[in-house]
């Protein structure tokens, strides 16, 4: 029995309870690989968690200002007398814990440990997305060429990976940290803006070979599928194939691996600040927070055990989604 039409000769669902009513059936519409990635990612509350902890944190990041004047005080003001006079520590349980002062104050001046923090989230996350920007772009735009157009191209690519990935990375990043920031300054750079751009420098530029390999594997791969072949017999040429054809195929193990090596410049941050060769001081860092506890640590932790919350949660959040992220952008994953 076929199906019975409606006035305009198209065919009705095919449920009794749609003929019964004269209901037009519904066209089935497909969905696109975003959408079934968000749906995916949609079930995973763990990384939605993460999510809304990052987007909190990037908040708090850019109200830092209306956020010390609400709840703290300034970020470089001194309170001595928050402090006890024969060990310099804070006066009262938890680091000087109060309704005043909502994370304590710093042993030996007595800085709001609030307004610190809150500030510091700025140059941990600027300098990780700064920095991520520049070891992804530089990355993505050498592994695709190198694995397209193999040859001598792909070796002297492959080899520069090679002698990068061979740098003992951290020593370098003090000796180079160090030397260019004991100048007056540099290419109009000065104080926290030269820290900062050194820092991206740094992490950015050495860090680009880890996710150029990735690229570089994957464009391998997808040069030998059938839609560049079908490109290159249209007349398509290398630019088109290049950034019409394979680029877009990179962008999701692309953007998992952004955010994954995130909170990993984070912490390459932090402990560039803990060494000191970090942003420069008063400016407020996670990094430089734990250096300066160290020394107090044994009478009062509180003052280490904020930051390095501060810095667990930050980590944490962003590995948490990109594990969210490459399950849903994953099509073999089994959800």
């Amino acid at each position: 029995m076929t199906a019975p039409l409606d006035v305009d000769s198209s065919a009705l669902t095919s449920t009794p309870e749609a003929v019964l009513q004269g209901e037009k059936a519904s066209a089935i519409e497909g969905r696109s690989l975003g959408q079934i990635a968000w749906m995916r990612l949609k079930r995973d509350k763990v990384a939605l968690g993460g999510a809304v902890v990052i987007v909190l944190l990037i908040a708090m990041a850019l109200l830092a200002p209306v956020l010390v004047k609400l709840f703290g005080h300034p970020p470089n003001e001194f309170h001595d007398q928050l402090l006890d006079p024969t060990f310099l520590t804070p006066k009262g349980k938890l680091g000087g814990i109060s309704s005043n002062y909502l994370l304590g104050v710093e042993p030996t001046n007595g800085r709001d440990v609030f307004s610190r923090i809150v500030y510091g989230a700025r140059i941990s996350l600027l300098t990780a997305f700064l920095a991520t920007i520049v070891s992804v772009g530089i990355g993505t735009v050498l592994g695709v060429t190198a694995g397209y157009f193999g040859g001598w191209i792909d070796s002297v690519i492959a080899r520069t990976m090679d002698i990068l990935l061979a740098f003992p990375l951290l020593l370098f990043a003090i000796s180079l940290g160090a030397v260019l920031q004991s100048g007056n300054g540099l290419f109009g750079l000065t104080g926290t803006s030269l820290s900062v751009a050194v820092l991206v420098f740094i992490i950015g530029f050495f860090n680009w070979p880890y996710i150029g390999r990735i690229v570089r594997g994957q464009t391998l791969s997808l040069r030998e599928k059938e839609f560049v072949d079908a490109a290159r017999s249209l007349g398509a040429t290398n630019a088109h194939i290049l950034f019409k054809q394979l680029l877009p195929n990179l962008i999701a193990p692309v953007l998992v691996y952004s955010t994954l090596i995130i909170p990993s410049n984070i912490l390459f941050e932090a402990a560039l600040s803990f060494l000191g060769v970090g942003v420069k001081v008063p400016t407020p860092s996670w990094g430089s927070m734990l250096s300066d506890a160290v020394p107090t640590y044994s009478i009062d932790p509180t003052f280490m055990i904020v930051p390095g919350a501060a810095l667990f949660i930050t980590v944490l959040a962003f590995n948490l989604l990109g594990d969210g992220l490459r399950d849903a952008l994953d099509p073999k994953a089994g959800r």
